[in-house]
């Protein structure tokens, strides 16, 4: 939705809010391209295609898949209103010098060992085709890409830099998954002082009962890491103001 502030005199500034739960987002209706970006995390092959890491682990893909129209046209509506779009990707490197003995023993327990052969290359590792961002979200050339080794697109990356260099204050996040990467880099945000909000039918996770509590988590004490919203309540407000 869009109001206008009640700020007195000739310097009144419209203010722009997205309808979303707890609150109206952001707190104080400053929604600008030049200090927003959307998030897209880790949208990859590894995670959305059923030859990929997450399968191989035994885990249903049809939630991280059923989302991806929703990224699609988020992404889109997000380049059009001039916002920067920022894909995420989780992988190591080929030799595996950046993987933890902690996760490549937790990710053999699972079922997907990293670094170990399937049909798409070898499981999360950097170059592989696996590894790459799904064909139907292809990133444009205006987009940033940031590789990971991580769960928070914060750790062992220049995101923080790109961000502050760009002056954006407030972040849109998308992607997979909701209860894992998704959550690790929106509580690294908000420790930054970001103000986040989560489209919650543009994420998705492995199990569909997480997916809910990692959202419901969010929204409590008055939206302690941010809000949630629809896809169509961002497109609604973002084409909005394309047309005002």
């Amino acid at each position: 939705m869009t109001a206008i502030g009640a700020a007195q005199g000739s310097n009144a500034l419209a203010k722009t809010f997205i309808e979303a739960d707890p609150y109206l987002w952001p707190h104080d209706g400053h929604l600008q391209p030049q200090t927003t970006a959307l998030l897209v995390i880790d949208m990859q092959r590894d995670f959305c295609d059923p030859d990929g890491y997450l399968a191989a682990s035994g885990y249903d893909i049809r939630a991280t898949r059923s989302i991806v129209p929703n990224v699609a046209s988020v992404c889109q509506t997000v380049r059009d209103w001039g916002g920067l779009v920022i894909y995420t990707r989780e992988g190591h490197r080929p030799d595996l010098s950046d993987l933890p003995p902690l996760k490549r023993w937790r990710s053999e327990r699972g079922g997907g060992k990293i670094g170990t052969p399937g049909p798409l290359g070898r499981l999360l590792v950097r170059g592989e085709h696996g590894w790459d961002i799904i064909d139907e979200l292809n990133p444009q050339p205006s987009d940033v890409v940031v590789d990971k080794p991580g769960y928070s697109a914060f750790f062992a990356t220049d995101l923080e830099r790109i961000l502050s260099t760009r002056g954006i204050r407030n972040l849109i996040l998308t992607g997979v998954t909701t209860d894992v990467c998704v959550h690790s880099t929106l509580r690294d945000a908000v420790e930054r002082n970001y103000e986040c909000l989560v489209i919650e039918d543009a994420c998705a996770a492995s199990i569909l009962d997480n997916h809910a509590s990692a959202l419901s988590t969010i929204a409590t004490e008055g939206g302690i890491f941010g809000a949630v919203a629809k896809s169509d309540s961002l497109r609604r407000t973002l084409g909005a103001a394309l047309r005002a």
